[in-house]
């Protein structure tokens, strides 16, 4: 059975190539990217490396020949994302992959918010459509980010959100690459949609505690509202488009859109979820020097 990965050289991406290396037959992987010299050490362990892009669908289809199980990993390119994914579900199916399993995000519903949102229903509908077996992954919100704007509330003594008191199960991205390989290796998850999120869910009053106590500087929590967190965001210098997309995150949380824990992760796994005060306190050193 070949498997194939796009975004191979990302952050998830790399992870899940490596976790796979170790228990499939390398010439049986094959990594998708546009950036192939990052991925030498990869294909010296046997690993197939291709250059591919979306934008490139002839291209594309060639490179996912004799594919059994595609990894497709949702783009960060907003603006061009889901038309790029569309053609990849496409391109797919007419290569023959059998099995799609996508990285999508937590809780895609038309009334979700977040700016994220339309690009993973729409894709999710796709491949519902393509006529090949499919999984979703809907990955919560990945932990590390906490670490840079952790350490930005450190300097600043103060957490802002307009979360207000949603909470968030937050989710390490070694441990989405985890279930995604448990689900590539492993049969019986066609038509399934796993939730992949943190042992817990945590609110931003929980993150202003856990940082004050792991830095040993106090932060405290300032919640505004949707329109002057977004003021604040630009006032500090955060691009216009950016500020209204962190804002949209925040309204999402605040709404309970990203607050499920689910099992599926150690289900999945066989292992516990990495927690945040774990990922934190790994990066003490980082949130002292705030």
């Amino acid at each position: 059975m070949s498997i194939a990965i796009t975004g191979a050289s990302g952050g998830l991406g790399r992870r899940v190539a490596e976790m796979l290396l170790d228990q499939v037959d390398p010439t049986q992987l094959v990594l998708l990217t546009r950036t192939p010299e990052a991925l030498n050490g990869l294909e010296k362990r046997g690993a197939i490396v291709r250059k591919a892009s979306f934008k490139n669908p002839t291209g594309l289809k060639a490179d996912l020949a004799d594919v059994d199980r595609l990894l497709l990993i949702s783009t960060n390119e907003p603006g061009t994302r889901l038309e790029q994914q569309r053609q990849a579900v496409s391109i797919a199916a007419q290569a023959g992959v059998q099995h799609v399993v996508y990285t999508s995000m937590a809780q895609p519903s038309a009334d979700n918010p977040s700016f994220l949102i339309p690009d993973h229903v729409a894709t999710e509908t796709a491949l519902r459509e393509s006529g090949m077996d499919w999984t979703f992954l809907r990955n919560n919100v990945y932990t590390e980010g906490l670490v840079p704007a952790g350490k930005a509330a450190v300097a600043r003594g103060a957490l802002l959100s307009n979360a207000g008191d949603g909470g968030t199960a937050y989710v390490t991205r070694a441990d989405c690459a985890r279930a995604a390989v448990a689900v590539l290796v492993t049969d019986g998850h066609e038509k399934e949609a796993y939730d992949i999120t943190g042992p817990e869910a945590l609110t931003q009053a929980d993150l202003a505690a856990l940082l004050t106590e792991i830095s040993d500087r106090p932060v405290e929590l300032e919640s505004l509202g949707d329109d002057a967190y977004f003021d604040r965001l630009y006032d500090e210098g955060v691009e216009h488009e950016v500020a209204d997309r962190m804002a949209s995150f925040g309204e999402a949380t605040r709404r309970g859109f990203l607050k499920k824990v689910s099992s599926d992760l150690p289900d999945l796994t066989g292992r516990p979820a990495v927690t945040v005060r774990e990922v934190l306190e790994r990066n003490r050193d980082v949130l002292q020097q705030a």
